[in-house]
Order: structure tokens, then sequence, then C-alpha cells
């Protein structure tokens, strides 16, 4: 059944992406975190390659950069797992792949989308060596964004309407989600440094991507978007020829926060810009295949509410309650249908890559 690749929790999750593992033979490569999970579990980033270790082509198929986000992600790497045509068709393209399951483990337990440090995995891609960006507009909205008391007054509730009438939803959003480096207990703050997901992931792409000569990587994620559609986001740094070559693989419909196409803002920090660093030698070619779920208003007022909880833990055990849920009901859509299209989504993705890399 449908339902069965995907989890009510982070613990069951990779419960199940090891055991999938294991019953297609294939080997897990665990990186323990430094903290338990929500419910004193072990969290780490498991790591499954199938595909020899010198293959000149290999797929990355990555979950959770947003801890949240996993639900979905998750469940797509374990039906993959399961689908041993889709494997069978990987094998014979000669394309190895590489699953990432819980690139942000703290955040999938916890049910949280930034990292135990309280930050945006993706936006925490900097050089930290240098002076950080700057966002002025997260300046102008932060007051409305995480009020003294949840749910909002009436106050703070009329003039976050009158700041949406006078410049738009978009704006919002931009000013919020495009990241900052400025205010550590704010929302999508991109840290002063790198988290532990950065630096475990960046030993995972030393290890098993520096030997490929093709590199392509499809990292899943949910919150923007009409519900169960699959936005195509182009997921390299702004060039031509990479983004024809991702045209040519998954689409004309392909996205870009380069050119305003795509439902999201322009970011910096991304995670994808350690596929440059980390593996120089690869051609490479990446998508962040993002899922709909609710409204964007719905979905920008569960991040405030569960980021204003992180910030007054004393709130109530039936406030808490409803957060937590609000949260994952923006993230993962727990229905049949949803995941029905999700998966099919997903499935024809990876089979694009596939033959994309097999044709480069």
């Amino acid at each position: 059944m449908i339902q069965d690749s995907f989890s009510q929790s982070y613990a069951q999750a990779r419960d199940k992406f090891l055991h999938a593992a294991d019953a297609a033979g294939l080997p897990v490569e665990s990186h323990r975190h430094p903290l338990p999970g929500r419910d004193g579990e072990i969290l780490a980033m498991d790591v499954v390659r199938e595909g020899p270790v010198d293959a000149q082509s290999l797929l990355i198929v990555s979950s959770a950069c947003h801890g949240v986000e996993g639900y979905c992600g998750s469940g797509v790497q374990v039906q993959a797992l399961q689908d041993s045509a889709w494997r069978e068709a990987a094998r014979e393209s000669q394309v190895a792949v590489l699953y990432i399951h819980a690139l942000n483990p703290y955040g999938f337990s916890h049910v949280r989308r930034v990292t135990h440090e309280n930050v945006d995995l993706n936006r925490n891609f900097q050089d930290f060596s240098q002076a950080l960006p700057l966002n002025e507009a997260y300046r102008e909205v932060e007051p409305l964004l995480l009020p003294e008391v949840w749910p909002p007054n009436e106050a703070n509730a009329q003039a976050t309407a009158q700041f949406i009438a006078q410049h738009g939803m978009v704006r919002l959003q931009a000013a919020v989600t495009r990241g900052q480096h400025q205010y550590p207990e704010g929302m999508f703050f991109g840290g002063t440094s790198e988290t532990w997901s950065n630096l475990t992931l960046r030993k995972v792409l030393q290890q098993h991507a520096r030997q490929t000569q093709r590199l392509a990587w499809i990292d899943l994620h949910t919150g923007l978007g009409p519900s169960g559609v699959g936005e195509r986001i182009f997921a390299c740094a702004d060039d031509a020829a990479a983004f024809a070559r991702a045209r040519a693989w998954w689409g004309q419909q392909i996205t870009s926060i380069y050119d305003g196409s795509s439902t999201s803002a322009f970011l910096t920090g991304l995670m994808w810009m350690a596929a440059y660093q980390e593996c120089p030698q690869a051609e490479y070619t990446g998508l962040a295949l993002e899922y709909g779920t609710e409204p964007m208003e719905k979905v920008m007022m569960a991040l405030r509410a569960e980021h204003w909880l992180h910030n007054h833990p004393q709130a109530s055990a039936d406030l808490k309650a409803q957060i937590k849920q609000d949260l994952m009901d923006a993230f993962y859509t727990n229905t049949d249908a949803w995941r029905t299209q999700i998966l099919a989504q997903a499935q024809e993705a990876m089979h694009q890559a596939v033959r994309g890399l097999s044709q480069a």
C-alpha cells in the first residue's frame, strides 16, 4: 500500500529506510548526530549507495534538508529502494544512486524545519570567512513575525495584514525566506558557521562523489505551490549550460530562482553549492523537487507559530501540540491521494535523471 512507505515519526521513517536497504542487500553508512531525538532515539544522516564506487555517473536523492519535510522525502526514498524496476533501470544505465536519508535528522525528529543550531540548512552554505549577506528586508518584518504572544493579538494581526495589503504576500515571503545572518533566534537564520549537517554532508560528498564525472542531485522539499504539484526548481549555479541541460532532462517547465519563474524567492547559502565545492571535477545538474501542501498564508503562519514556540518553551501542552500539528500539516499532507502524486512525480524525475546522465 502507498502509505506503507511513509511514516508518522522520524524513528519510524529511519527504521523503514534501514529495513528497505537491508532487503535490497545494500549496506548503510550512518553518521550519528550528537543529540537525541524527540523520543530519545538515535539521530543520524544515513547513506545508502547502489552502484560501483568508480561509477562515472552518480545520482543523489536526498531528504529532510528542512527536517519536517523529511516525512515526504523519506517515503520517496523508501519506495525507491523497494522498486525493483527503478533499480534495474539505474543499473542498466550504469548510473550509481546515492540515497541520503535525513540531511537534518534533528529537525525531522523534533518536527522543526531548522537544525539543532536553529539554522536553515539551505541558507548555511556560505563562505564564513567573508562578510555575510545582509537581508535588510527581514529587519523590517521581524517584529511582525514573532510577537510576544501566540496566537497573535489583534494589533499584530492588523499590522501584518496591512503590510501584506501594501506590499503583497510575495514581498513578505521574499523578505522572510531569503535567509538572514543577523538574528540567531529569528526565522530562516543562515548561521554564522557551518552546522553539523553542513559538515557531515560535505564528508559524504567527498567520499562518494569525487570519483564521478557526471553528478545529478534531486533534493526533495515540500511547502510551496499547489497541493500535490511538484515544482521542478533548477538547483545549480546561475549557469546557462546547466539550465539547458536541466530543461532537456526534466522538461521545459523547470523553474529558476534566478529569473523569477520559481515560487521560491531568490536565496543565498544554498546547499547544492557544495556540489561545486566538494566535487569540482564533475559536471553537475541539480533539481529541487518542491511539492505543494497548503496555501502560502497557512504555511507561513505555521512556520511563525513553531518558531515562536521554540522561543517560548513554557507554552501550554495544548498549544504546543496544536502548533506542531499545524507545522506537520503545512509540510506533509497525510492522504493517499497526495502521497500517490508525490511518488509518481518523484519516480518520473529520477528516471529522467538517469536517462540524462547515461546520455551525457
